[in-house]
């Protein structure tokens, strides 16, 4: 199955650097939020109004190595519990331009 993150460009980076992705939410919280795909366009304009400098990961759950959680009240999201492994991104796309 397909799961969707929106990155911040700073964390995306980094994990490509470290080999590891992980962002604020996951010290705070304890999981990692994403969405499926029919849910991306309500996170990105009720959360990420302005998104410029931030990512949309695909991540393929089926590859995730940490634990994946279906939670919600009226509708359930997908939270990632631990880091996330870079070879479960099928693919992604970067919402800044480049300069």
């Amino acid at each position: 199955m397909r799961i969707l993150h929106i990155a911040t460009r700073v964390n995306w980076e980094a994990a490509q650097a470290g080999g590891l992705y992980s962002c604020a939410s996951l010290a705070s919280e304890g999981f990692i939020h994403c969405a499926k795909p029919d849910q991306l366009m309500h996170v990105l304009t009720r959360y990420f109004p302005s998104a410029l400098d931030h990512a949309i990961l695909e991540i393929d759950t089926e590859l995730v190595k940490a634990e994946i959680r279906w939670e919600g009240a009226a509708e359930t999201f997908p939270h990632i519990y631990g880091e996330l492994n870079l070879d479960a991104v099928t693919r992604w796309k970067a919402l800044w331009q480049a300069g």
